[in-house]
């Protein structure tokens, strides 16, 4: 190698040696900036964080944080079963009733699945299973909401029961089934009343009161054919949307972000928002209520009124942007592709979502109109 060196005249030796030089000093460069944009990307996405899932439903699941924490796992369910997304707040609800959410069967899904108490040890699995056992009863129920949930309580049996007895569902035919089930198991000594007030009539056999008890947990209404309804007004895309934007617009300049914010009095007299709290205020202000002040979050703004095609989308609606997460930033439209919300650095504001913007690549389509 010595040679080799030798043989090589000097000045070859300096450039060669100043060109090496030269492509690790752009290498540390490139990798410098690289990193510094990561920053400032992180940064950026940053300003809008909040703790929230998914979810896009016409009513509204009233539950506890253990049963929020299935949303996600609802919907995606739901979707891989070809059931409504709709449905998934009455799922919730009736995941409230079955389990509060703890546990590894909280859709108590092991009987349904293979014939016994005890079988799945998954939550996933249990999410899997309730969806496709509640689809599988809601059709057999032909969409008769109120009977699906009641035979997810007592069995298949008790829909051809209701379809001999003038088929469709009714608190009496519930009672009457439980008391003929309960005639024919009350010998095993297995089967108690888990109401007392259904001691009197013998209505011992499971809970013949399970409607009211899943929809304790649900706000909403239910068409006649059974499926969660849509607003029937013109929700707030219509002239209450007008309302909301000018109510929103008198907190332009008098708030700041802050993660969690807006979930006490003291916070809201304080202008301390973040971007679901700031929504539930400005729709209250118009007499609309979409959550407790204690408990909003995108996760049950989205899971409220009538899904829009963006290609509909009025003054008023409420549209939902991926930033860390999926539907991480919620805001109001406004129009022109703008939307009022409470940002990061700005608080309340009017922020651009036009194509090329940072929100405007962000925006999911998610539009909802409550």
């Amino acid at each position: 190698m010595h040679i080799v060196l030798q043989l090589i005249p000097k000045k070859y030796l300096i450039g060669g040696t100043l060109i090496l030089l030269g492509l690790s000093g752009l290498l540390i460069m490139s990798t410098i900036v690289a990193i510094t944009g990561e920053f400032e990307k992180d940064s950026q996405q940053s300003e809008v964080t909040e703790i929230e899932g998914g979810g896009i439903g016409v009513g509204t699941a009233n539950v506890s944080p253990e049963v929020m924490k299935y949303q996600p796992l609802l919907e995606k369910y739901a979707q891989k079963h070809g059931l409504d997304a709709s449905y998934v707040p009455i799922m919730m609800a009736l995941m409230m009733q079955e389990s509060g959410g703890r546990g590894n069967d909280p859709m108590q899904s092991s009987e349904s699945f293979c014939g016994s108490v005890g079988c799945i040890s998954s939550p996933e699995l249990s999410v899997d299973k309730g969806v496709l056992h509640f689809k599988s009863v809601l059709e057999k129920a032909h969409y008769d909401l109120k009977l699906c949930l009641q035979s997810y309580n007592f069995g298949g049996g008790f829909i051809n029961y209701v379809m001999k007895n003038g088929g469709e569902y009714t608190p009496e035919l519930a009672i009457s089934f439980s008391q003929l089930q309960y005639q024919k198991v009350k010998h095993t000594g297995k089967y108690h009343c888990v109401r007392p007030e259904m001691v009197p009539y013998s209505a011992c056999y499971g809970d013949a009161l399970y409607v009211n008890a899943v929809l304790k947990y649900y706000t909403g209404t239910i068409t006649a054919d059974g499926k969660p309804a849509a607003p029937a007004s013109g929700g707030s895309g219509g002239k209450s949307g007008v309302k909301v934007i000018d109510a929103g617009k008198t907190l332009i300049g008098k708030t700041r972000y802050v993660f969690g914010g807006g979930r006490s009095q003291s916070d809201i007299n304080a202008g301390r928002f973040d971007c679901s709290s700031f929504v539930r205020w400005a729709f209250e202000q118009v007499g609309m209520n979409v959550g407790p002040m204690s408990g909003v979050t995108t996760d049950t703004l989205k899971t409220q009124g009538q899904a829009i095609n963006p290609k509909d989308i009025k003054p008023g609606d409420v549209v939902f942007f991926d930033t860390y997460k999926i539907d991480g930033h919620v805001g109001i439209y406004v129009g022109n592709n703008q939307f009022l919300g409470c940002q990061g650095k700005t608080g309340v504001a009017i922020a651009s979502m036009a194509k090329g913007t940072y929100f405007g690549e962000r925006f999911n389509g998610r539009v909802k109109r409550l």
